[in-house]
């Protein structure tokens, strides 16, 4: 894994298959946890989402159509490989009571997607 596959992957598919690209999931797991101030903070999904949409925005200025991003997920949830015990979301869920938490990561997106990808530097 490496954020140079988000570059190199769509530009690959489009140069063989002359097909728009849509990038379906692309995300981290992590141990994630709500915070003694109440909030989940997870610099370390934001700094993952930032390297990979900077090569995905290089791709683009190559010519590479890209038509849609999905981020992995929305929400936490279960997942097959892990269960419960790693979080994808952009959103804390507290399986027990079904409490929703915004992370750092959903403000962060929100900005990136507000500015059209500039929040990401």
């Amino acid at each position: 894994m490496t954020p140079e596959a988000l570059r190199w992957g769509p530009k690959f598919f489009h140069e063989r298959y002359k097909r728009p690209i849509y990038i379906t999931e692309n995300g981290l797991a992590l141990r994630d946890w709500v915070a003694l101030d109440g909030k989940v903070h997870d610099p370390q999904r934001i700094d993952f989402t930032t390297r990979y949409l900077r090569e995905l925005r290089r791709a683009v200025g190559e010519g590479v159509p890209v038509q849609g991003y999905f981020h992995w997920s929305i929400l936490d949830n279960f997942e097959w490989a892990e269960g419960y015990k790693q979080r994808f979301g952009l959103v804390y869920v507290d399986y027990d009571t079904q409490v929703r938490t915004p992370k750092d990561s959903f403000a962060w997106y929100a900005q990136v997607i507000a500015t059209n990808g500039a929040a990401l530097g």
